[in-house]
């Protein structure tokens, strides 16, 4: 076989391994599986007030013992983790609030906190008490059997929760890496502009980016996908035609960087004189960031322009 017909396989074997093997999971799977350490801790913990499984907390038909077991829990000491998608400790009294959000099937950020305003309670400590006994009390009847309380189960819900969770964080790795490396950039060229260190809002849409210059401000969402084709897809590709579609509109010039591994978009009809497409999967920071490291320069035109200097063209 020609030397350059086994190069091409072996590449396109290595694309296809990246494809196929879902490395999301693969990671979420781990993190769960370190977390069960935690759930294993909670039922210690339930053993010592006496109720020899979750779901007889669970059907704990007394608010007076019930609520009371729940503020002890969420003000023990433990030195057992729990760890978010990214496999990174929670706080303590964090921790134990969204772990009980999650054994009563509730999203803790999400939903919870913003009841946490509303319900009885002088302190936020005995306001997420007693949101956590409600909701106990509401789950009680739609999961009656046992083994919806047990590992295998929960581990299911967990990893539902951490994926949310990843995905926020992700997104805010490869934003913090964009930055970085475009700050990195801008003084080695010694240009006089400033990057922003927040995300910037223009109607009800977001940009990760600001680079303002004296002739200009430039805009640059981060875009990222795991997954290819159906109804998320075309929403990813439309999310992009409507920041571009903003920026300029309002005078902005606009770069989208989109990492993605498997996305057909048509980049080619964005409505922007310039792109970064890096076709890696996301989850792989290390590589994503080595990639950026040097197509970042084909933003030079573009920050020369914005600084008030000429835009010469790179060789």
């Amino acid at each position: 076989m020609p030397r350059a017909l086994k190069d091409k396989r072996a590449t396109t074997s290595r694309s296809m391994d990246l494809i196929l093997h879902n490395l999301r999971l693969a990671e979420l799977v781990a993190v769960v599986q370190e977390n069960r350490h935690f759930y294993e801790d909670f039922v210690r913990f339930l053993h010592e007030q006496a109720y020899p499984s979750v779901l007889s907390f669970v059907r704990e038909p007394s608010d007076a013992r019930a609520a009371p077991t729940i503020e002890d829990y969420l003000n023990r000491h433990t030195d057992v983790k729990l760890y978010d998608g990214l496999l990174r400790p929670y706080p303590n009294s964090k921790a134990k609030w969204f772990f009980l959000a999650w054994l009563f099937r509730d999203a803790a950020t999400q939903r919870l906190e913003p009841l946490l305003r509303s319900v009885p309670g002088a302190t936020l400590s005995e306001r997420r008490v007693y949101l956590l006994n409600e909701i106990r009390k509401f789950v009680e009847p739609l999961f009656p059997e046992d083994t919806s309380w047990e590992w295998p189960a929960f581990s299911e819900v967990m990893l539902a929760r951490l994926e949310g969770s990843r995905r926020a964080l992700k997104g805010g790795l490869l934003e913090a890496a964009v930055r970085r490396n475009l700050g990195l950039l801008i003084s080695a060229e010694n240009l006089p502009l400033k990057v922003t260190a927040r995300q910037v809002k223009l109607g009800d849409e977001t940009y990760d980016i600001q680079v303002v210059g004296e002739s200009g401000t430039l805009l640059i969402p981060v875009k990222t996908r795991e997954t290819m084709g159906g109804g998320h897809a075309l929403l990813f590709t439309r999310d992009i035609y409507k920041s571009i579609l903003m920026a300029t509109q309002d005078g902005y010039r606009c770069v989208p960087i989109v990492i993605a591994e498997s996305w057909a978009g048509n980049l080619t009809d964005l409505e922007a004189d310039l792109y970064l497409y890096i076709q890696v999967n996301p989850n792989q920071l290390s590589t994503v960031e080595a990639i950026l490291a040097e197509r970042l320069r084909e933003l030079l035109p573009v920050l020369r322009e914005i600084s008030g200097q000429r835009a010469n063209k790179e060789g």
